[in-house]
């Protein structure tokens, strides 16, 4: 076959690149309508939260067009109305700790019964599986709101738990367990539980179970295989279901404010209340990017994380 003489060849580099752009043209006008939604339903509300987190809060809501960064040195200090005079105060950042705290327990707790669950449906037969993650669903159908009246409901001192051991005489009396860190920090627990469940499942479904026949045959108990082999391979899963638990465990509103009470606060509640009867927006939007800025780091750590531990395995 002929090689293109001379004078063709610069036809054939203006057609590729006139193909390329072609090509260019076409993944923007697929790309515009993903990249305009972004923009729209998350830089720019975003853009502005920023923006009034610097600015002055008005005097019925809304804010002042001065620039201030009182939204900020107010989550740490407190100024003295007679004096003029800024103290440490450590009171939002105890709901901060509040927060970071029960989304831990959250996150760990649903772990804990998340994944023997996650194992039992991953090894018991298809038709089995289906009817499970059918029952793992079903939550799902109800609305978050109605759930967490069901949870008050049954942790009330007239509710299912205390009457049930006062019938059996475990106990006399009621014990006081709503409008407690611990009602919250079970209601995360019943309302997140599905998002830790499915993602190990989704790991745990892929395993291939020779390998931990492998193990028993090379005399190692169930906890080694559990330990060297199980969980290294569910690993993904198991990062992918804490995150999904914990970062909405932080700003979560209903939870809190129906089992605590208003006694237990939490981020999303403080968000709440600046933009509700404090009517204090710029302080409203100083929390909310802090708590942005936080779920970053957390998403950031487990990269970072995932990618050494992707480096190690390979290396």
């Amino acid at each position: 076959m002929a090689a293109p003489s001379v004078s063709t060849q610069p036809a054939l580099s203006t057609s590729i690149v006139e193909n390329e752009r072609r090509l260019r043209r076409t993944r923007a006008w697929l790309l515009a309508p993903a990249v305009l939604t972004i923009l729209g339903v998350g830089i720019l509300p975003l853009s502005i939260v920023l923006v009034y987190s610097f600015l002055e809060p008005g005097s019925y809501g809304g804010v002042r067009w001065n620039f201030s960064t009182d939204a900020y040195v107010q989550l740490f200090f407190e100024e003295d109305i007679f004096d003029e005079t800024f103290k440490f105060t450590t009171s939002y950042i105890e709901i901060f700790m509040r927060s970071v705290g029960l989304g831990l327990f959250a996150t760990i707790a649903c772990l804990l019964v998340g994944f023997p669950t996650a194992y039992y449906i991953a090894t018991r037969p298809p038709a089995q599986r289906n009817a499970w993650l059918f029952l793992i669903t079903i939550p799902f159908w109800t609305n978050l709101l109605i759930r967490t009246y069901a949870m008050l409901l049954i942790l009330r001192d007239q509710g299912v738990i205390n009457l049930a051991l006062i019938e059996i005489g475990l106990i006399e009396r009621a014990i006081p367990m709503l409008y407690t860190d611990f009602a919250v920090g079970l209601g995360l627990v019943y309302a997140f539980l599905p998002f830790m469940v499915l993602p190990i499942f989704a790991s745990l479904e892929k395993l291939d179970f020779r390998l931990v026949e492998a193990g028993f045959d090379l005399y190692a108990n169930r906890f080694m295989v559990l330990r060297r082999i199980i969980v290294p391979l569910a690993r993904p899963g198991i990062a992918a279901g804490c995150i999904l638990v914990f970062i909405p465990s932080l700003g979560a509103y209903i939870t809190p404010e129906l089992l605590g009470g208003g006694k237990s606060l939490m981020i999303g509640n403080l968000i709440y209340l600046q933009f509700g009867s404090s009517r204090n927006w710029p302080f409203g939007s100083a929390i909310a990017l802090i708590l942005m800025a936080m779920v970053l780091l957390s998403l950031l750590y487990y990269l970072r994380a995932s990618g050494r531990q992707s480096r190690e395995h390979h290396g």
